[in-house]
């Protein structure tokens, strides 16, 4: 069986369960609160236009945007709870999400609630009450029946949408099926993106088709046809979660943003710690300040990040002392700050540059920075999702003058593929990278230094600051990761035959750190 495919089944009740409990919640949630708030917004006219349209508002923001929003304002609650009552909760993974979707799922449901209710015969309302009925009565028993087929198509709206918008949460630290669709598209691993559609559009498909048999129950009155789709969604819950939540729960966390080196660095710190019998797991394509606040809130236990990154996005640090200093002044501040321990670097730097291909760089005369400012104007800039927006691009734009014609953003991994093909002149590259040989690129100087170094650290969050065993774990991966290895280790996992998973690229480097 192919590499991918088995990696692919091995993870998959694990993140089938998470995906199908986050959909669950979210949807429960979603028509527990549609549904009262419907039928209040039929008997009050001024408050159905605010609720239609406050659903409506939040179908137009972005399902990944709407589940990002939700993580900076779940933290800021969070320290603002532990900060009256000593107690706090975790902003990162199920809750952010859960909430996200629960309004994402609300719109299709209020709609065809109001529409329903709205759309029944005034005489079968005056008929209730004929016969004696309460206002509330005549909601149970015949308007509510009789809206029953509308709001079941609804709810199956909302179902679709919400096990599709499930798969955007990997990015705020939920497992889900989207857990392949990102990580697959950073690897170029097609078997797992592929994988991650067909499963998330079977369990749309599945949940739609049982879904829509206890509509068409409802709507001919059939006890037998909702009988059967009660069963039916029963047994797919049951199939669904007991494989993964049966599994015993991970011990720590550990944090990976969404390229392939943190991939491999994730997996063999997981197999460092598997070694001493503790268990783990992944959180991966974290952005960068996601993944420091979550290591500071303690909804992450350890990750590596990079000293240019910590210096110049969370010390807000535009000045370059030098690398001891840097090092040193950014030990304390995270300890003082956030009690984040920095355990060591490993060896090696992962430094911003920006490279071109030879052959385009030899042909404009382009060596450093300083020629590139001379010719930006009529080139193509490639960046990846961050580089715009960092200072250390503001700190090179104002060191070299460069401006250029187009700025385009890619998924990492296409990066390379797009200064290759001449879809863009030069690109936002990482000095670890081991695409950068297989490309042939040519790294360009910073002769002013406008850039600050890259070392990869290790760092722990506050709960395990004194964890003696943990830190002896991880301690033989200080400094023993030189450049050269890592490198490998990247090329290992992009090169375009033979390509490897990150998780065996990290036995890999494993094996070689042993020798």
């Amino acid at each position: 069986m192919n590499a991918n495919l088995r990696e692919a089944l091995a993870v998959l009740p694990e993140y089938l369960s998470q995906h199908v409990l986050l959909s669950v919640a979210a949807l429960t949630l979603g028509v527990a609160i549609s549904l009262p708030l419907a039928v209040a917004a039929v008997r009050l006219r001024p408050l159905r236009g605010a609720v239609l349209t406050f659903a409506g508002l939040i179908q137009t923001i972005p399902a990944l945007a709407l589940l990002a929003l939700f993580y900076p304002l779940l933290l800021a609650l969070s320290l603002l709870s532990e900060r009256l009552f000593g107690v706090g909760f975790r902003a990162l993974g199920f809750l952010p999400a859960l909430l996200a979707l629960t309004l994402y799922s609300m719109l299709p449901v209020l709609r065809n609630t109001i529409t329903a209710l709205i759309g029944i015969d005034p005489a079968i309302r005056m008929a209730a009450k004929a016969v004696g009925m309460t206002p509330s009565q005549s909601l149970l028993l015949v308007e509510l029946p009789l809206a029953a087929p509308v709001i079941m198509a609804g709810i199956r709206t909302a179902t679709v949408w919400v096990i599709g918008a499930a798969t955007l949460s990997t990015p705020i630290g939920q497992t889900s099926l989207g857990n392949y669709i990102f990580t697959g598209l950073q690897t170029e691993n097609w078997v797992f993106v592929l994988f991650g559609c067909v499963a998330a559009g079977a369990v749309a498909l599945v949940a739609d088709r049982l879904l829509a048999l206890a509509e068409d129950g409802i709507a001919r009155r059939s006890p037998l046809r909702i009988g059967l789709a009660a069963l039916g969604l029963a047994a797919v819950l049951l199939a669904s979660l007991l494989p993964g939540l049966g599994k015993p729960q991970a011990g720590l966390v550990i944090g990976a943003k969404n390229f392939d080196e943190q991939y491999i660095l994730s997996a063999l710190i997981g197999q460092r710690l598997a070694a001493i019998g503790t268990p783990s797991t992944v959180k991966a394509d974290l952005g960068s300040a996601i993944a420091f606040h979550a290591l500071a809130a303690g909804d992450v236990d350890l990750y590596v990040d990079y000293s240019g990154t910590v210096w110049g996005n969370q010390m807000h640090r535009s000045d370059l002392p030098g690398r001891t200093p840097m090092l040193a002044q950014m030990k304390d501040w995270m300890w003082r700050t956030h009690g984040i321990t920095l355990l060591g670097t490993l060896g090696f730097e992962n430094a911003y540059s920006f490279a071109m291909r030879r052959d385009r760089a030899e042909a404009l005369h382009i060596n450093t920075l300083a020629d590139l400012a001379l010719v930006s104007a009529r080139l193509k800039m490639g960046g990846d999702f961050e580089i715009f927006t960092r200072p250390e691009w503001r700190a090179v734009r104002r060191a070299y003058g460069l401006s250029f014609a187009v700025q385009r953003q890619y998924q990492p991994n296409f990066l390379y593929r797009a200064v290759a093909g001449g879809d863009v002149d030069v690109i936002s590259a990482f000095s670890s990278d081991g695409r950068i040989a297989q490309y042939d690129l040519k790294i360009l100087a910073d002769p002013k230094g406008a850039l600050p170094p890259y070392d990869a650290m290790l760092l722990l969050g506050p709960a395990h600051a004194h964890d003696l065993a943990l830190i002896a774990a991880l301690k033989p991966l200080i400094g023993a990761i030189p450049l050269n290895l890592m490198q490998q280790a990247n090329l290992m996992v992009d090169r375009d035959r033979d390509k490897q998973t990150p998780t065996q690229a990290s036995r890999w480097l494993a094996a070689h750190l042993m020798r």
